[in-house]
C-alpha cells in the first residue's frame, strides 16, 4: 500500500511538471507587420519613412550591433527575435511582412518571413 502512494504521489508530480512546460512552451502564429531595429523599434520616420530608408537603417542598425526586432502591426508591440542569423531578416529588413515563428513571452523564433501577395 505504501508503495502504490508513493508511485501515485510520483506519477502526479510528473504530471505536474508536464503541465506547466506545456503551459510556459512557446506558441505558434503568424503576424504582419515589418523587421526593424531595436534602437530605432520600428519608428524611421526621421529617415524618411520609405520602405528603402526604412530597410538602409535597420540593416545600418543591426551591423553596428542593434539587434533585429519584430514591430507588430496588430498590438503596436515590438518583440525581440530570438534567432537573429535567421535567413531573411537583413533582406526583407524594412519591408511590411508576413512572419510566422513561435512566441514566448516577448521574443519570437522566427521560421518563416513572406512578403504580402499583391491584391
Amino acid at each position: 500500500m505504501r508503495l502504490q502512494i508513493k508511485a501515485l504521489a510520483a506519477a502526479l508530480i510528473v504530471l505536474a511538471v508536464l503541465a506547466v512546460r506545456v503551459s510556459v512552451s512557446a506558441a505558434p502564429g503568424t503576424w504582419m507587420g515589418k523587421i526593424s531595429d531595436a534602437m530605432c523599434a520600428g519608428n524611421h520616420k526621421e529617415n524618411g519613412g520609405t520602405e528603402t530608408k526604412d530597410h538602409d537603417c535597420s540593416v545600418k542598425c543591426a551591423k553596428g550591433g542593434s539587434e533585429y526586432v519584430f514591430a507588430n502591426d496588430a498590438d503596436k508591440k515590438i518583440y525581440k527575435i530570438s534567432n537573429q542569423k535567421f535567413v531573411g531578416l537583413e533582406t526583407h529588413a524594412g519591408h511590411h511582412i508576413s512572419l510566422s515563428g513561435d512566441l514566448q513571452g516577448d521574443k519570437i523564433t522566427v521560421t518563416k518571413i513572406e512578403m504580402p501577395k499583391a491584391k
